[in-house]
């Protein structure tokens, strides 16, 4: 029974409360390859999807520098730029560890990656991949983002 009230409050009566939607901020990391313009994807730590890395705001970063930080602990980006303001939004549910989803807006900045390490925080935990933005588009699940990934 207290299952159907958490699951009840989580689902139902707790996201009344939450306006507006939780942000993330994610990292579009490009480069020039032999064929065009690539997408460095990572996959989830959960599921193995491919994703692009994101993560939630961190204290006394901006925007941009959370999308550098979050694309170096999660693909091992070392050098790059990353532009001043989001070149989109996606909006998604993010599961929780407790089962629950809540929605998420994610703001989307394009880094233009010079160089990748090896070694970096989450390396044994994901995969990471260059691929075109049509395969990344193809691979994600989220709407929005796919469109973001086909307007490159």
């Amino acid at each position: 029974m207290t299952n159907v009230f958490e699951k009840t409050w989580q689902e139902v009566v707790r996201p009344l409360f939450l306006r507006p939607k939780r942000v993330q901020v994610a990292a579009l990391c490009l480069r020039d390859g032999k064929d065009g313009q690539e997408v460095l994807m990572i996959t989830s730590r959960g599921t193995g999807r491919w994703i692009v890395p994101k993560g939630w705001p961190i204290d006394g970063l901006n925007g941009p520098e959370t999308a550098l930080q979050e694309a170096w602990e999660e693909a091992g980006v070392k050098e790059a730029k990353v532009q001043k303001e989001p070149v989109g939004r996606y909006n998604y549910d993010k599961v929780l560890d407790n089962g629950t989803s809540e929605p998420v807006e994610t703001q989307v900045y394009q880094i233009a990656v010079s160089e990748l390490s090896e070694e970096y925080p989450e390396v044994s935990e994901r995969k990471r991949c260059w691929m075109s933005a049509s395969e990344a588009a193809n691979l994600v699940r989220e709407p929005q983002l796919q469109d973001i990934l086909r307007d490159l």
